[in-house]
């Protein structure tokens, strides 16, 4: 169980796949600009990374590797991942109109979130039992989440600061999230 819990953790802080593998970065920059949308996109990414991991698993165990089709994986998780997508972006759609308008075009955009299928396949390339790649996607759909919320909060503090114009815009969201990274790095130790 305790190494469980060393994977859940060292994806959710240590390898953070936002802050220290660079994955994800599209919504990263993309859905921060509001604290609510971030915690919406980082929810919706979080069922998505963990379902289609954990489906992914036993796709890739149960049918292609018997089939001696392991070559495919890539191919067959896109499709996976997909599916799970649209799953999703159906539901949402069905129950919280206001949170499917408020997510836009970024909930489709979940699809190619590099971040979902790394996880796939480094869980793969691991050779992660089911339950160790549950754990493993769980830490780090929350490290997404988790660093998705900060940075959202984190801008919109930064909104009523006064920043120097040369700093203004894209530059200060680089440098903040150069800044994030190494509080993370703090992380690393953890464990040893």
């Amino acid at each position: 169980m305790g190494e469980l819990i060393s994977l859940l953790f060292g994806a959710l802080l240590v390898n953070n796949f936002v802050l220290a593998q660079f994955l994800g970065l599209c919504p990263f920059f993309g859905t921060t600009r509001q604290y609510e949308t971030a915690l919406a996109m980082g929810l919706a990414t979080t069922f998505v990374l963990t379902f289609s991991a954990s489906l992914c698993h036993v796709v890739y165990h149960q049918v292609l590797v018997p089939l001696d089709l392991d070559y495919l994986r890539i191919v067959v998780f896109i499709v996976v991942i997909a599916t799970a997508v649209e799953l999703t972006e159906r539901y949402i759609k069905a129950t919280s109109r206001q949170l499917y308008q408020l997510l836009g075009i970024y909930l489709p955009l979940i699809t190619t979130n590099c971040a979902v299928l790394g996880v796939a396949l480094l869980a793969i390339q691991r050779e992660l039992s089911f339950v160790a790649t549950l754990f493993f996607a769980i830490g780090a759909a929350l490290g997404f989440s988790l660093v998705l919320t900060l940075f959202a909060a984190l801008r919109e503090r930064l909104e009523h600061a006064e920043v120097p114009a040369a700093m203004q815009g894209t530059p200060l969201m680089l440098v903040s999230a150069g800044i994030l990274s190494l509080a993370f790095l703090g992380f690393t130790g953890m464990g040893h």
